[in-house]
């Protein structure tokens, strides 16, 4: 599991990251920079989501020493005008988002950074026979490649990458289609029986009554 280092003063703003990331990544949070700095120094991250106005120590600062360590960065701030942009990522973040952001975006752009910053295993594994192959996004079940269509791809990498956890609808379709639920669960439910039917997981992505789906893993 991939690990994140939330520096980041403001408590409820660090409470929500946690409750949200918390389902797919270990994270650490440090209320001000030289916390920050410690862990890192302490600790090995995939990530940092970083503030820049932090207390003792700032973001532009952290950054330089992310930078040394190989720790991607995507700063989370307040500071949203042009010029503090493009300072950022001059500096070497990776993304820059400002406050306040939506969670879903946040998480997309959290997988994108990982996944080009090879933080991410190429390879995933379902038991006994099913590799996802997440660089060429094709997917092999007993060692021969199975035609999924984008959706169904995506629906599949959510549910490995939560195996055993209950997913509402609602959830599976604004995560893999990027749109707000609007009640209608047709859609969620028709990829999931093609993509189940096709991998042979009928008995194993099983309906969870009134919520959604799981992966039994």
């Amino acid at each position: 599991m991939n690990r994140i280092l939330i520096a980041e003063d403001e408590a409820p703003i660090a409470n929500l990251l946690l409750a949200t990331l918390q389902e797919e990544y270990e994270c650490k949070w440090a209320d001000d920079g030289a916390k920050a700095a410690d862990y890192l120094e302490e600790e090995t991250f995939d990530l940092v989501l970083l503030d820049i106005m932090l207390p003792k120590v700032d973001g532009y600062e952290l950054l330089d020493y992310c930078n040394s360590l190989e720790v991607p960065v995507i700063f989370l701030t307040a500071k949203g005008e042009l010029n503090d942009r493009v300072k950022g990522l001059k500096l070497g973040a990776e993304d820059y988002i400002t406050k306040p952001f939506e969670l879903m975006e946040l998480m997309a752009r959290i997988e994108t950074v990982l996944r080009r910053c090879g933080k991410t295993g190429r390879m995933l594994q379902l038991p006994p026979d099913i590799t996802i192959d997440t660089a060429s996004r094709v997917v092999y079940r007993k060692g021969e490649p199975v035609a999924l269509t984008a959706k169904e791809y995506d629906v599949l990498l959510l549910f490995v990458q939560n195996k055993n956890i209950a997913l509402y609808r609602d959830r599976i379709y604004e995560r893999v289609w990027g749109e707000e639920f609007t009640g209608d669960s047709r859609t969620v439910d028709l990829h999931i029986q093609r993509m189940r039917k096709k991998l042979g997981l009928e008995h194993r992505l099983v309906a969870v009554y009134k919520v959604g789906y799981r992966l039994e893993a």
